[in-house]
C-alpha cells in the first residue's frame, strides 16, 4: 500500500487525526478575512461584465495581425467613443469588444476599424448583442442561482437536518462570495461561461460536503447513550475519515482546470477558457476548503447548542476529568470507556489507539472457575 493510502486508512480507523473542529475559530477567522477582502474588491472595483450582459459588439479581425493590442484598443476607443477590450488570440487575430453601444452604430465602427487596421471591412466579423438580451441573460442567471440554493437547502433539510442544511448554505455562500470577489480583483470578464462554471463548482462543493455529512449522520446514531465522545469528537472523526478522499478528488479536479486556465487561457489566449476556468479553479479550491473547515465545524457548533448535546458534553468531560484526576493516561481513559456496552457506542467510531475488544475484561475473571 502506498504511503498516502496507508495514511488514509489510518485516518479512517481513527488511529491518527487532526483536530479540525477544536481549531474552528482559526478557520472562521481566516474565512471572514478572505470574505471581507472579496467584498471590498467587489465594492471598489466591481465586476467586469461581459458584452453578453451589457450589450454591444464584438469585432474579430483576420489572422496574423501585426497591430499590437494597445494600438488596437486606441483605434477601437476612438472609433466607438467607449472603452474597448482587445484580446490577441493564438492564431494572431484580434478580438475587439466594445460594450454599451447601439447596434446601429456597429457598421460605422467596423468601417473605421478597417481603415485604421488596414484590412478589408468584409474580413472583420461583427457580432452584435442587444442590451435587452444581455439583461434577460443576467436575470435568468440570478434566478437559476436562487432556485439552486433553495433546492439545496430543502434537500439537505429532508435528507439530514436543518442544521446541516444551514451549514451547507453558509459554505455555498462563502464559495460564491470568494469566487465573485476574485473575479472583481483580477478583472476577468463575467460571461455566461462564468455562470456555468459557478454553478458547476457549487455542485462539486455540495457533493464534498454531503460526503462528510453522511459519515457524520451515520456515526452519531444513539450518540447520547454513551459517554466516550462529544458531538464535536465525532464530527472531527468524520472529517478525518474522508480527508484523503476529499484531497484526492480536489487535486484530480484542479489539474485539468489549471491546464485550461494557465495554458489554454494564458498561453493560447482563448478568452472563453479564461471565463470558465477561473471560476472553476477558484470555486473548486474554495469548495474543498469550506467542506472541511466551515460546514462540518459549523454543524458541530449548532448541534452542541442542543440541551441533549450539552448534557452529553458535560458527562464526557466530567468522566475524562475524573479519570485524569485518578492518574490515568489517555490510553487508560479510552480503555475505561471501552468497558461500556458496545451498543452504547456510535457506529464506526473507535478509540485512537486499540480496539475496545482488546481491553474488554482486562483484570477480571473471564469465565467459570474450574
Amino acid at each position: 500500500m502506498s504511503k498516502l493510502g496507508n495514511l488514509g486508512a489510518r485516518l479512517h480507523r481513527g488511529e491518527i487525526g487532526y483536530d479540525f473542529v477544536k481549531n474552528r475559530k482559526i478557520w472562521y477567522g481566516l474565512s471572514i478575512l478572505i470574505t471581507i477582502t472579496a467584498i471590498v474588491g467587489l465594492a471598489v472595483r466591481g465586476l467586469n461584465m461581459g458584452i453578453e450582459f451589457q450589450g454591444g459588439a464584438v469585432f474579430n479581425t483576420p489572422k496574423n495581425m501585426s497591430v499590437s493590442v494597445t494600438q488596437a484598443e486606441e483605434y477601437a476607443e476612438t472609433a466607438s467613443g467607449h472603452d474597448a477590450i482587445v484580446q490577441k488570440l493564438g492564431d494572431g487575430s484580434l478580438r475587439i469588444q466594445v460594450a454599451g453601444i447601439e447596434t446601429d452604430k456597429a457598421n460605422q465602427i467596423k468601417a473605421q476599424l478597417s481603415d485604421d487596421l488596414k484590412v478589408d471591412a468584409e474580413q472583420i466579423n461583427a457580432e452584435l448583442v442587444g442590451p435587452s438580451w444581455g439583461e434577460q441573460i443576467a436575470n435568468k442567471a440570478w434566478q437559476g442561482l436562487g432556485i439552486f440554493l433553495i433546492l439545496v437547502v430543502i434537500y439537505l433539510a429532508i435528507a439530514f437536518e436543518w442544521r446541516m442544511a444551514l451549514a451547507a448554505f453558509v459554505a455555498l455562500i462563502h464559495d460564491i462570495t470568494i469566487t465573485v470577489g476574485i473575479y472583481a480583483l483580477v478583472g476577468f470578464e463575467v460571461t455566461p461561461g462564468t455562470v456555468i462554471g459557478l454553478l458547476t463548482i457549487l455542485g462539486y462543493s455540495l457533493y464534498d460536503t454531503v460526503v462528510v455529512f453522511d459519515s457524520l449522520k451515520e456515526q452519531t446514531k444513539d450518540l447520547t447513550k454513551q459517554t466516550r465522545w462529544t458531538y464535536s469528537d465525532v464530527a472531527n472523526r468524520s472529517i478525518n475519515s474522508t480527508l484523503v478522499r476529499s484531497i484526492n478528488t480536489t487535486v484530480v479536479a484542479l489539474l485539468p482546470v489549471a491546464g485550461l486556465l494557465f495554458i489554454g487561457g494564458g498561453v493560447l489566449g482563448a478568452g472563453m477558457l479564461n471565463d470558465i476556468s477561473l471560476s472553476l479553479f477558484v470555486g473548486l479550491a474554495a469548495g474543498a476548503y469550506s467542506s472541511i473547515f466551515i460546514a462540518t465545524p459549523l454543524v458541530a457548533d449548532l448541534k452542541e447548542r442542543e440541551p441533549a448535546m450539552k448534557a452529553l458534553k458535560k458527562r464526557v468531560l466530567a468522566k475524562r476529568a475524573q479519570s485524569a484526576a485518578q492518574g490515568g493516561t489517555e490510553t487508560d481513559v479510552e480503555e475505561t470507556y471501552a468497558d461500556e456496552p458496545e451498543d452504547a457506542a456510535p457506529a464506526v467510531v473507535g478509540p485512537r489507539n486499540q480496539p475496545a475488544s482488546r481491553s474488554r475484561g482486562r483484570g477480571r475473571p473471564s469465565g467459570k472457575r474450574r
